[in-house]
């Protein structure tokens, strides 16, 4: 038996996330298939984590076990022949038997993309979210360095959630400013869910200077969604890239 690991890029748009589900277009659905018309094999494609509806990946992880001896460097090509353009396989490598696509991760890096200009863009549209308003940088630098270290995110993450245990570290906080663009980036051991949109939608109400930088720390303390900010629509988010 075999272990494959493959790196995946998709666009977010029209998918109703990852996980497969019956009667609606899926991610992981998609690339079962493939694997299946390539290999002639049914398989469980596991992901490093689940992304919801529209949201979009640069370097999500998945792996999956075959008997098939299809050779590993033909992978991507043959598995894109058959995949939407909007989903790519960028790698696939052999590895070993106790490798786990999400027990094994280390940290994930997301990155939100925010367009601040005047009208946005025809183009990017779905691929970034606009505030017209003009965006204090410089105070939603200084607030994201509040994100970092060891805390209780139970204040970040969707009602319903099914982690029992919301502590998460956050290695690295940065908000990067692109031209128009804001770029709001976290690398961490895992994420809650929808806490990087909170998190970003928190930057913004700091942006729009109706939380002070330092009142960051208090609202990570006081554990109360109520005092974060808005979650911001999926479109804007990307999975970057997952270490092992």
């Amino acid at each position: 038996m075999r272990n494959i690991k493959i790196v995946i890029e998709y666009q977010g748009k029209g998918f109703n996330g990852w996980q497969k589900q019956p009667d609606k277009l899926n991610i992981q659905g998609e690339i079962e298939r493939a694997i299946a018309d390539i290999t002639g094999e049914d398989v469980d494609l596991i992901a490093s984590g689940r992304t919801d509806a529209g949201v979009h990946s640069l370097g999500q992880t998945a792996n999956f076990k075959i008997n098939s001896e299809f050779p590993i460097e033909k992978f991507p090509i043959a598995l894109n022949s058959k995949l939407k353009n909007s989903i790519r396989i960028l790698s696939a490598e052999e590895m070993p038997e106790r490798f786990h696509s999400r027990y094994s991760v280390k940290s994930k890096k997301y990155r939100y993309i925010i367009n601040n200009s005047p009208y946005g863009s025809a183009i990017y549209r779905e691929l970034e979210f606009h505030i017209p308003q003009k965006l204090n940088v410089k105070k939603m630098k200084e607030a994201v360095k509040f994100f970092e270290g060891e805390h209780d995110f139970s204040g970040f993450k969707a009602s319903g959630t099914s982690s029992k245990n919301s502590v998460r570290i956050i290695y690295k906080a940065e908000v990067i400013e692109d031209g128009d663009r804001i770029k709001i980036e976290l690398t961490g051991s895992g994420f809650l869910y929808n806490m990087v949109r909170i998190i970003a939608g928190t930057l913004v109400d700091v942006g729009m200077e109706k939380i002070a930088p330092e009142d960051i720390t208090k609202i990570i303390n006081s554990k109360d969604r109520k005092q974060a900010g808005k979650t911001l629509p999926p479109h804007g988010l990307y999975l970057v890239e997952v270490m092992y």
